[in-house]
């Protein structure tokens, strides 16, 4: 999938416009918080829709990992210049950024299914977190992705975590 992804990723500027625009944003509310990411390699880059969503007023957060084995928590986006490597090496808001719930999570991803499956970097990271997000409350899980990135079905285990939704250039569609 790895592969697959990066040949779809030639055009992935237009494609992240595309999906950027598909999003339903007359269904979203203007002032919720967003979990975006920082687009790494050959994923979707979410830039386009988070640009969208700030400018109707949500508030973008980005994930910072704290420890390999927990949950990611999110730190409200700013300045990239001032983004600091989390425990993962990784560049990500600093700590004196205001750590925020969101509540919906653009969540990247090598494959998707059509029943929420979501096969993401191998980390455990967004399972963790996502599941214990649930359990605090109310929170919806868009997978970002190339449409070209779907697969019949995603083996899934009890520990992984299913999306609400998928967005890619072709479209959103609830799952």
């Amino acid at each position: 999938m790895r592969v697959t992804r990066l040949g779809l990723s030639k055009d992935r500027l237009a494609a992240s416009t595309l999906a950027g625009a598909a999003a339903p944003l007359t269904s979203w509310p203007n002032d919720f918080v967003v979990a975006g990411y920082a687009a790494m390699g050959a994923e979707l880059d979410p830039t386009p829709l988070l640009e969208r969503l700030t400018a109707r007023g949500a508030r973008v957060v980005l994930p910072v990992v704290i420890a390999r084995s927990a949950p990611l928590i999110f730190r409200e986006a700013g300045l990239s210049s001032a983004y600091q490597p989390d425990a993962a090496g990784i560049g990500a808001p600093p700590p004196w950024a205001q750590a925020l719930r969101p509540d919906l999570i653009l969540a990247p991803l090598l494959a998707f299914d059509r029943f929420g499956g979501r096969l993401g970097q191998g980390g455990g990271y967004y399972d963790r977190t996502i599941r214990a997000l649930r359990v605090a409350g109310p929170l919806q899980v868009v997978g970002f992705a190339f449409a070209g990135q779907e697969v019949e079905r995603v083996p899934m285990d009890e520990q992984d975590e299913r999306l609400d939704a998928i967005l890619t250039e072709k479209g959103y569609s609830e799952l």
